[in-house]
């Protein structure tokens, strides 16, 4: 024998010898249990299917689901997925030879490869590792299969499996896959869910249960597991028939699909990523999200609906938030009007930065009641003079006002006046403290515009600052999951300042003459109302807040070009109102006996002009401190009321104070009536309704008494016939 083929064959044993070596040490470096993160799926508060969160490769850019862990693996699974991948998973050591010799038998009986022999453990070894199909490839997923049942144990190894096996559409795990098909945890799956599932991973892409043709697929290879399953005994034939019968009814299964704003979806994604918001546990992924999705898609709906009017006049975006008052749960917000609008659709409207118009004004007005530089019996001065070049929106100046009139009407010139008063810093600084803005730059590159709209801020910064306002001055922030990290609640504003503003913004007759009675920012019960409009009409808002939610909406254009005359109280205040409506299910003509707490520790009085006389013609409600009361540059009418609102048990709601009705000459006289109500009901309380200091008719509490109109002024009450308590006297004037 010549010395060359004798080294050839050294040199091949030495290479097989090292390239086991090699093989041995992957094995055993593949030992070791890996997975990918557990993705999240979103919930919406009703158990809705919101969205998914999903791991994204950095190779090909696919998204993968699930890799949900298992606390422990239900019988069911577990021998379904064994019947049908791996008979004799306990009996070897993660390779089975008897299945080595099965496949190459048949393999080369039929001339090509029909059949494999994969086991779960060299499966989990290619699912951590994945990499080309080939002879090489086969014998080191023998070998790290072999080291991973070694290293970790039979259960182990088949728990791992379930976690990352494949399940159709993005899918992986069995745990997630019961979650996104079924809706169920896995525990809860019948074997014929369990069989259908264990059926998927041989070919995901083929067995898409979605379809009509891969269900099939499915259903025929869980019709087989389940003869095999009772044949071993594992389920009796009255199961085994019910499995079948279940199997049998199946239809496609419901693809889960986000909702319809995408910005939603992707909020959600981005908050899970900042740790914002956190899944139930571990071995629940799942995250509770605050939103109502069938509020979302009402919002959406009047959102487009309103859209659809105001884009003749330059409006080509909208966004709307909803939250819950007092938990600040968010429970609609609508990023722009379609996702997929190409004027600036995809941008999320209620994070981009833009001009607030005169929407900080009420937080001015709370820094000066706060810091004592304003009480509500001041006048505050709309006059050109000493205006530092400000105008009013609509070119008019009104005088001396009390600072409720100021911010109701939303005067410019006052609101400037006293924010330069209270100091550009110190406001500058509040705006920081409330989240309104986060910029590093001096107070001074603002001036006095802050009040009417050169600070940019967001719409959801707007809705959390409103929603201290509502929360009688506590900074609590927004919430979008049931499990997530928050910073704590801090006060930003005392009790009297967040009341006194917010009775301020609730009051529509201290919004005469801006904003006319009966509105878009006028309702049938309690709301707090704020709009704002930027220069040239650029931007249009509108912030509201009843006793239960707290609204805020935008509207605009993506490239921040202006409108034509769109404001907010025309515009914005019109698609609040009917969101707010619609939550509350208010009707045409309901009016609601309901009113915003008022300040402690003040005194409710009614206001007139010092120059008005004894008629005094018209009254204005005011809170004011005891002490205050006889400094105040107004007269106080009779009526005086304490913060507990004891005098104010009946309230008038139709005729409204200071109402000015004309009568029909044409209608018969009889018909020439006022309709005397009281807001609520008084239950079976006998009224005696008082026209001119007389009694005029008795009538049961929700009863409505109709007064034949004579022209002239008139004074209307209502009193308990058998108690010392009056409603707040109304005056009329008849024509």
């Amino acid at each position: 024998m010549s010395r060359k083929p004798l080294l050839v064959a050294l040199a091949l044993l030495a290479a097989a010898a090292g390239g086991g070596v090699l093989i041995a040490r992957d094995a055993v470096r593949s030992a070791t249990l890996v997975a990918p993160p557990a993705t999240s799926i979103v919930y919406d508060r009703n158990g809705a299917f919101l969205t998914q969160i999903g791991n994204v490769s950095r190779g090909d850019g696919r998204v993968d689901y699930g890799y949900w862990p298992l606390a422990q693996i239900p019988e069911r699974v577990a021998r379904a997925t064994l019947i049908l991948e791996d008979r004799r998973f306990s009996a070897h050591p993660g390779v089975d030879p008897r299945a080595v010799l099965r496949a190459v038998w048949n393999n080369l009986i039929s001339g090509r490869r029909i059949e494999g022999a994969s086991t779960i453990a060299m499966q989990v070894a290619r699912m951590q590792a994945p990499a080309p199909r080939s002879l090489l490839n086969k014998v080191r997923e023998a070998a790290a299969a072999v080291a991973i049942v070694a290293a970790n144990g039979h259960e182990a190894t088949l728990a791992h499996y379930l976690r990352l096996a494949p399940y159709g559409l993005g899918s992986h795990g069995i745990a997630h896959a019961a979650r996104f098909y079924f809706d169920k945890p896995v525990d809860d799956l019948s074997w014929a869910q369990v069989a259908l599932l264990a059926a998927i991973p041989q070919s995901p892409g083929r067995m898409n249960v979605t379809r009509e043709s891969g269900l099939r697929l499915a259903v025929t290879r869980a019709r087989y597991a389940i003869s095999q399953l009772e044949r071993e005994g594992a389920l009796d034939t009255a199961q085994a028939e019910m499995a079948r019968r279940e199997l049998a009814a199946m239809r496609p299964l419901t693809a889960k699909r986000r909702p319809e704003t995408l910005h939603l979806a992707l909020r959600y994604e981005r908050l899970a990523r900042e740790g914002r918001v956190r899944a139930a546990s571990p071995d629940d992924p799942r995250i509770h999200a605050t939103i109502d999705l069938a509020i979302e898609r009402d919002a959406a709906q009047l959102a487009r609906r309103y859209l659809s009017i105001f884009r003749n006049a330059g409006a080509r975006q909208v966004a709307v938030m909803v939250a819950e008052r007092g938990s600040n749960a968010v429970i609609a917000d609508v990023g722009s009007a379609d996702y997929d609008d190409p004027r600036a659709g995809a941008f999320d409207f209620t994070r981009v930065a833009r001009s607030p118009g005169s929407t900080l004004k009420p937080f001015i007005y709370a820094l000066a009641l706060e810091r004592g530089a304003l009480k509500p019996t001041d006048l505050l001065d709309d006059i050109p003079e000493g205006a530092s070049g400000v105008a009013n929106a609509d070119g008019l100046y009104l005088g001396p006002m009390t600072a409720r009139q100021a911010l109701a009407n939303s005067r410019n010139v006052p609101a400037t006046n006293l924010l330069r008063r209270v100091g550009l810093e110190a406001n500058f600084d509040f705006f920081h403290e409330l989240g309104l803005h986060n910029l590093d730059a001096p107070a001074e590159r603002f001036g006095v515009s802050m009040a009417i709209g050169a600070l940019p801020t967001r719409l959801e910064d707007l809705m959390r600052a409103y929603a201290a306002l509502a929360d009688d001055g506590v900074m609590n922030g927004l919430s979008f999951a049931r499990d997530e990290l928050k910073p704590p609640p801090r006060r930003v504003m005392s009790v009297d300042a967040a009341r006194l503003v917010t009775s301020f913004l609730a009051d529509p007759q201290a919004r005469l003459p801006s904003f006319p009675r009966y509105g878009p920012l006028e309702y049938p019960f309690a709301v707090a109302v704020k709009t704002g409009t930027s220069q040239n009409y650029r931007d249009a808002w509108t912030l509201a807040f009843s006793r239960d939610y707290i609204v805020g909406v935008w509207l605009g254009r993506g490239d921040a070009s202006g409108m034509r005359a769109l404001a907010g109280a025309n515009s914005a205040a019109r698609l609040a109102h009917a969101v707010m409506t619609r939550l509350h299910g208010a009707r045409p003509g309901d009016i609601a006996r309901d009113a915003f707490a008022p300040p402690p520790g003040r005194i409710a009085v009614d206001l007139c002009r010092a120059d008005a006389g004894a008629a005094c013609a018209q009254t204005l409600r005011e809170w004011v401190k005891p002490e205050d009361l006889a400094a105040a540059p107004a007269t106080a009418a009779a009526h005086v009321e304490d913060a507990a609102g004891e005098s104010a048990a009946l309230v008038i709601a139709t005729p409204e104070h200071n109402m000015h009705v004309w009568r029909n000459p044409e209608q018969p006289e009889g018909l020439n009536r006022l309709a005397l109500k009281l807001a609520g009901s008084a239950g079976a309380a006998q009224i005696v309704w008082i026209v001119d200091g007389a009694p005029f008719a008795v009538a049961q509490g929700d009863e409505t008494v109709f007064w034949p109109m004579t022209p002239g002024a008139h004074r209307i009450q209502a009193r308990l016939a058998l108690a010392p308590v009056s409603s707040r006297p109304v005056r009329v004037t008849v024509e």
